[in-house]
């Protein structure tokens, strides 16, 4: 009987060695298959991201040269010169504003369409600038948002054209 228990332990033991080593052999054979895949999938990635900037940077020039070569020089039109008495708290001298501006059109056939018009935004200029003080119009920043709303009241008079700027070419505060 103890020749039986020994001869099923061996058959056991043979088993799961059988069974073990085909285990074993597929661990083996799978961890260097996963390692080509991970180094695979690898390059694979930085190749992806080499091609996709090269096609970005490439795209990017094209769109420049066609860009650079569609750029249409400004149109310019001198405005009237253009003087105002600006608002005071009454107890103050009377200050003028003297201002020469230019606008920027963005091709030449707008300015057949402006010019009939150009009464409508010389009344915009004038009834605006009645309306500063002096002190909107300290430093840069206070230019700055005067061109800004100069730029907006001819967009509105000459609608639904546009211009591209208001240029100043003087300005004195007297």
């Amino acid at each position: 009987m103890a020749d039986a228990k020994a001869a099923v332990a061996e058959d056991a033991d043979i088993e799961e060695g059988a069974e073990a080593a085909p285990e074993g052999a597929k661990k083996k054979f799978a961890l260097p298959s996963m390692k080509v895949l991970m180094i695979g999938g690898a390059a694979l990635v930085v190749l992806l991201a080499a091609g996709g900037g090269y096609y970005f940077i490439s795209h990017k020039h094209e769109a420049a040269k066609v860009e650079a070569s569609t750029v249409k020089p400004a149109v310019f039109v001198d405005l009237p010169e253009v003087l105002v008495n600006l608002s005071n708290s009454g107890s103050e001298r009377t200050q003028y504003l003297k201002i020469k501006i230019v606008l920027e059109l963005p091709d030449q056939p707008m300015v057949a369409q402006i010019t009939p018009i150009m009464p409508r935004v010389m009344d915009a200029f004038q009834t605006y600038l009645r309306e500063l003080r002096p002190s909107d119009l300290d430093g840069s920043a206070g230019l700055y948002r005067l061109k800004e709303e100069l730029t907006r009241r001819v967009n509105a008079s000459i609608a639904p054209n546009r211009i591209n700027a208001v240029l100043f070419k003087e300005i004195v505060v007297q």
